[in-house]
């Protein structure tokens, strides 16, 4: 049998709620679907399903953290055109975001896979240059031209700067990039290896971002306040897609991967003990939604956000899938990386209906811009991870394996863990292993 997404293979049918991210001249042939409340499509067979790729012959996927559900849609032709934006931004996501570009022009031609590149830009020497941290023209280029992107780092002004709000916040409130998806894993090499996957809400909590200073009235000086929105649906929505996760994860394992999780199970993080009407709405709408049918094989637990900073730490190899609201989903899975090694190492994926952003997990590092000693490694993986969203397994897996075989022989490692390499020896060596 082939791998899923040769031209050839059936169109797939599973539970959704929404349409998957495909290639863009599909997408209007896939049918809307609300996506709350949950509605069943169709069931496919086990023998058609993604995360059955590694028995049907595939490459090894087994550092997947699974995928949003699919509905039924026709798979693209070989040879497919796929339209990607590139955004660096600031600092070294000009350094890291072209060696993305690198490693999908090196892909090999047995994948079918070309790419046309649409170069963009936002961030803070954007906003300085013309006015805009996000150009109007790159949110339209993003929505209309292109399937996915990358996007590098943007650079945080420590004060307030008139006009200036971060272009990514933007992006994912502008695209509705309700999901950011961050996996956090070591090499199963490693003497203690850690495999998680935490999934944060993206577009509402403190990150609104409707904020107002005034004077006390007791005459006692500023006062700051901030509106902290959490809603049903975006709840519902985001604990819905870490369900399926855990799900595609626990299919892998079944499927022989190496793991060290033996059940599903996600962690529903809040602090509903105090923030009883916001955090209480997040914990109990994402209980509800994992009390659907098609979960009760995933095992559900809670953590009030201080108690889970603590084990994370503690018992990280405990954990399989996080879901968070925005904030504690955002210090959670920047601190997780400390885990394996480096921000330099951790992915991550801004997700939402018919559209994926790759971007690292790192900031834009000015005390080491234009060194050549930057770690791409974060980019590379987040590049993979935007193509599992766009159904490009086979790619992503080629780009996994390759990473972790330069991490397992640790000859080319950049400064941050310990190394010597430059960034561009370490993108030499991983495109060797391609």
């Amino acid at each position: 049998m082939k791998c899923l997404g040769s031209a050839s293979d059936p169109p797939l049918s599973v539970w959704t709620d929404r349409p998957t991210i495909g290639h863009r001249d599909l997408k209007k042939a896939v049918p809307e679907q609300p996506l709350f409340p949950q509605k069943k499509i169709s069931s496919a067979p086990e023998s058609q399903l993604n995360h059955h790729a590694t028995q049907n012959g595939c490459p090894d996927i087994a550092h997947r953290y699974g995928k949003i559900p699919l509905v039924s849609i026709q798979l693209p032709p070989a040879n497919i055109q796929v339209p990607l934006g590139l955004i660096p931004g600031d600092g070294i996501g000009k350094e890291v975001i072209p060696a993305g570009r690198k490693i999908l022009e090196a892909l090999p031609a047995s994948l079918k896979l070309k790419f046309e590149f649409v170069d963009l830009k936002a961030g803070f020497e954007t906003f300085e240059q013309t006015g805009a941290a996000l150009p109007d023209k790159t949110v339209e280029i993003l929505k209309n031209e292109c399937d996915g992107a990358l996007f590098g780092a943007v650079s945080s002004p420590s004060k307030a700067v008139k006009g200036y709000s971060s272009p990514i916040v933007a992006l994912r409130k502008k695209l509705d990039l309700y999901a950011n998806v961050r996996p956090v894993k070591s090499v199963m090499t490693a003497k203690n290896p850690i495999d998680m996957v935490i999934v944060r809400e993206n577009t509402e909590d403190l990150y609104v971002k409707e904020e107002k200073t005034y004077d006390a009235a007791d005459g006692s000086g500023k006062v700051a306040e901030a509106i902290k929105r959490i809603s049903e649906k975006a709840s519902f929505r985001i604990a819905t897609m870490a369900g399926e996760i855990a799900l595609r994860r626990q299919k892998i394992r079944e499927s022989g991967a190496p793991s060290i999780h033996k059940s599903p199970l996600v962690t529903i993080t809040h602090k509903s003990n105090v923030l009883s009407q916001t955090d209480g709405l997040f914990r109990s709408t994402a209980r509800e939604a994992l009390a659907a049918s098609r979960f009760s094989s995933v095992g559900v637990e809670e953590q009030i956000v201080d108690s889970m900073v603590y084990k994370l730490f503690r018992q990280p190899e405990t954990y399989d899938v996080i879901v968070a609201p925005n904030l504690y989903g955002d210090i959670l899975s920047d601190g997780a990386a400390a885990l394996v090694g480096s921000l330099g190492l951790v992915p991550s994926a801004n997700v939402g209906e018919g559209f994926a952003i790759g971007e690292p997990c790192h900031g834009s590092a000015p005390d080491i811009m234009g060194q050549d000693i930057a770690n791409p490694i974060a980019t590379l993986r987040s590049v993979a991870l935007m193509l599992e969203f766009l159904n490009e397994e086979a790619a992503a897996a080629k780009i996994y394996a390759a990473v972790d075989g330069n991490l397992e022989d640790g000859k080319l490692l950049s400064p941050d863990l310990g190394g010597t390499a430059t960034t561009t020896q370490v993108v030499e060596d991983i495109l060797r292993r391609l």
